[in-house]
């Protein structure tokens, strides 16, 4: 696994992420969703002591990713929400640090490598997970910031979120989950822009670097 970890990071994060998207719609109560993070985290956590980089990076996604990992243990044994609003908002910084380096190491150079084409969907995910995150910390302070289709007035799940999350980031817009409250909509207006330049500064460079890199090939 660190072998793999090493020469493809970005593949086993987006690996990662997508079987974790597979997986939580089986795990339930109160206890799934911190067993899921926990998931996330180790999976991210292989990759950021994988991919090559100065000491302070490494030290860095430690440093939050540590007190993450411990207080979503502790709703995983107590069954206590009560700490959710702070490991939720722990684990965006730590995604959003995540996505940052990767964006980096994608744009470092003018050469494009295979695991750079995994890196677009891995940074991708590692967006959409960070302000599901963030939609979490919203709604516990702000309850009723959002609904939905299926129980309007209720709190929704973490999948419902991840769901709103991956349709704003990705400007599908499907509409079943939306914010209706004034702070939760500027919050997914700041999605949808970072998803409009994500696609016009990072997949754009990528795919016109490895146009030309097959024009000069032939």
């Amino acid at each position: 696994m660190l072998k793999i970890a090493r020469r493809e990071p970005s593949a086993l994060l987006l690996a990662g992420q997508l079987l974790g998207v597979l997986l939580y719609p089986f795990m339930t109560g109160q206890v799934g969703r911190p067993v899921f993070s926990v998931f996330g985290i180790a999976i991210l956590s292989l990759v950021v002591l994988a991919v090559r980089g100065t000491p302070g990076i490494t030290w860095v996604g430690a440093l939050l990713g540590i007190p993450a990992t411990v207080l979503l243990v502790i709703q995983a044994v107590t069954g206590d929400d009560t700490l959710l609003p702070y490991s939720s908002a722990i684990e965006a910084i730590l995604y959003f640090y995540a996505a940052g380096a990767l964006i980096a190491y994608m744009l470092a150079d003018h050469e494009v490598t295979r695991d750079e084409l995994f890196a677009v969907g891995a940074t991708f995910t590692l967006v959409a997970w960070a302000f599901a995150y963030i939609y979490t910390v919203c709604q516990a302070i702000e309850p009723g910031s959002f609904t939905a289709a299926v129980d309007p007035s209720g709190d929704r799940t973490w999948i419902e979120l991840l769901f709103l999350s991956f349709t704003t980031l990705s400007s599908t817009g499907l509409s079943d989950v939306i914010p209706i409250k004034s702070f939760a909509r500027s919050l997914v207006m700041f999605e949808q822009l970072a998803g409009v330049a994500y696609i016009a500064m990072v997949v754009s460079r990528l795919v016109g670097l490895l146009v030309i890199g097959r024009s000069k090939v032939q």
